[in-house]
């Protein structure tokens, strides 16, 4: 069979352990080439997020990838107090290295604008695991450079179930809901991943277990992670595995059911921030709306147990 050339992309992120999870995911996988990552405020503050960064590219010897800092606070508003469920560290108190190369000098931001630029267009595609600040700030900035993204898969938004922070609101478009708005209706290709399907790919000790059970040391991270995200000692069932779906639609779209909507983007009072609200003036969205999550755990575990 002929070799298939890795999709390059860009992984936007605030890590967050499912954020690492994702990226991990990614470095093990031969169908992506990872250009670069660059870092957004989100789960817990820019700098955090810009080390954990570096920190799992340590863990998995891949210093030849550069960390770029994106944006430190939302485009319009305050940012949001950080998620205590992630630990102090962002990371759930999983013990990694320190980074072994220091966050580029240029922006998340101006690399992208000249990154893009110098790529033909349509060959670059951005997972974003985080609030949207700095792709909407692209758009906004640097329109040219942003026209040439091939498409946006992100994790964010819930359309028929409830919102994790409002009654219609998920916490990434929520966090900066003027950013989402600005990816939403761009025109771009984007493809939304959001906690309808997200909730429906949870692990269970026995997956950890098994992980850790392979002897790879991505996968054993990956169970450790997990680990962390289980609510008690005696929950059998982790919370949901939301920003690792970015990649796993990527990898295999066959496992999940998709919809065209028209979507826009609350801006509106705390309360509403970030809800998707379906309409004919909406923006279209491919959307995710279900998945075969046996499945797509077990992609998880083949995936990380090949590397």
């Amino acid at each position: 069979m002929p070799h298939i050339k890795p999709r390059q992309i860009v992984i936007d992120t605030d890590p967050g352990i499912d954020d690492a999870i994702g990226i991990l995911l990614a470095l093990a996988s031969s169908e992506f080439s990872i250009a670069g990552i660059t870092t957004v405020a989100g789960n817990i503050g820019i700098d955090t997020t810009t080390r954990n960064a570096g920190r799992l590219l340590a863990f998995a010897g891949r210093n030849d990838i550069p960390v770029f800092k994106g944006a430190a606070a939302p485009l319009s508003r305050p940012g949001p107090e950080p998620l205590n469920l992630h630990g102090k560290e962002g990371i759930g108190g999983v013990d990694l290295p320190a980074p072994a190369r220091q966050p580029e000098g240029r922006s998340a931001v101006e690399w992208l604008t000249e990154f893009l630029l110098n790529e033909p267009a349509g060959t670059i595609d951005i997972f974003a695991l985080g609030p949207l600040t700095n792709i909407a700030r692209l758009i906004l900035d640097n329109p040219e450079a942003a026209k040439r993204i091939g498409r946006i898969i992100t994790m964010g938004g819930v359309i028929y179930e409830a919102g994790n922070v409002g009654p219609r609101s998920e916490f990434n478009l929520w966090a900066d809901p003027e950013a989402a708005d600005v990816v939403v209706s761009s025109g771009l290709p984007l493809v939304l991943v959001p906690l309808d399907v997200t909730r429906r790919v949870r692990a269970t000790r026995e997956f950890t277990a098994a992980l850790s059970a392979s002897g790879k040391p991505l996968a054993s991270m990956v169970a450790d992670l997990i680990g962390s995200y289980f609510e008690t000692s005696t929950h059998q069932e982790s919370r949901p595995l939301h920003d690792p779906c970015v990649m796993l639609f990527a990898l295999a779209p066959e496992l999940f059911r998709m919809e065209d909507l028209r979507l826009s983007v609350s801006t509106g009072p705390t309360g509403e921030a970030g809800a998707l609200i379906i309409g004919e003036t909406g923006a279209p969205v491919q959307v995710a709306t279900g998945v075969d999550g046996p499945a797509a755990l077990d992609l998880l575990a083949r995936t990380l147990a090949s590397s």
